[in-house]
């Protein structure tokens, strides 16, 4: 039988209320800029704003990609992250989040990745989708998708938190809306392999070996995934009517993790 009511995962937000002020949503995105810049983490800001809500951490991410855009970057794509219960569980989140990529966040295949640039860095393994045709709207359908997808390329995401994972005065945890706030722990990322059409073949059965310095260290499947990752394009486009996330032409990325983070090549502990 088929079940047409709407799946949580793809259930579109209507209420759009906001606790923070403009002036509260200016400064946390000011923050969160020089937190980036100067390598030092930030307090929570779900610790420092209670009240805060998704909208709020929506317009904080904007706040700070409007600054990163006046200084000269170029939005490159999207991404839809934490979508797998893989990462759910690793970051004790519940929901999906998304995020902007920018021009400054693409590395080489085979290339150097700077990680005095980043603070907490972890590595994850991809699918990303690169888009021919601009998705947008709650009423895109999967096949909408299937028609927008130029192709499929394996890919490295490269996460960073510029704020604290956990509070050290409370120990508690970081929340969606730092996530959110944080552009989706977005640091960087790296297209590589064989382009696939996305029809070619079941990316159900798409695996990742993750080595490091020739030792496997992790690998995964994208079965293990909860949730399709052309569903995942589905969710950036509806998302689109409530945050204005839509899915342009270009690695817009509707991610599947293949395997839960890994820590940095050079193998540091993560602070925070």
């Amino acid at each position: 039988m088929l079940n047409t009511s709407p799946h949580p995962f793809f259930r579109v937000r209507t209420a759009l209320s906001m606790a923070l002020s403009s002036n509260d949503i200016k400064n946390a995105a000011q923050r969160l800029h020089q937190a980036e810049k100067s390598r030092t983490q930030i307090r929570q800001l779900s610790q420092e704003f209670p009240a805060i809500t998704i909208a709020d951490a929506y317009a904080i991410q904007k706040a700070w990609i409007d600054i990163k855009c006046a200084e000269g970057r170029v939005v490159k794509g999207h991404k839809i992250g934490l979508t797998s219960k893989a990462m759910q569980s690793a970051l004790n989140i519940d929901e999906p989040d998304s995020g902007v990529l920018l021009d400054d966040m693409f590395f080489a295949d085979g290339g150097l990745v700077p990680t005095d640039r980043f603070i907490a860095t972890r590595v994850e393994a991809e699918l990303a989708f690169v888009m021919g045709k601009r998705l947008a709207g709650p009423d895109c359908a999967l096949f909408d998708v299937l028609n927008a997808t130029e192709f499929v390329v394996p890919a490295l995401e490269i996460l960073d938190t510029r704020i604290q994972r956990v509070d050290p005065e409370t120990k508690a945890t970081r929340k969606i809306f730092d996530t959110i706030a944080d552009n989706a722990a977005n640091a960087g990322i790296v297209l590589g392999g064989r382009p696939l059409r996305p029809l070619d073949t079941d990316l159900r059965w798409i695996g990742a070996l993750c080595y490091r310095n020739g030792q496997l260290e992790r690998d995964g499947a994208c079965r293990r995934c909860a949730q399709s990752s052309r569903n995942r394009s589905r969710l950036a486009c509806q998302q689109d009517r409530a945050f204005g996330a839509g899915a342009g032409a270009g690695p817009g990325r509707a991610r599947r993790l293949l395997h839960p983070p890994d820590r940095d090549p050079q193998g540091r502990h993560n602070p925070g």
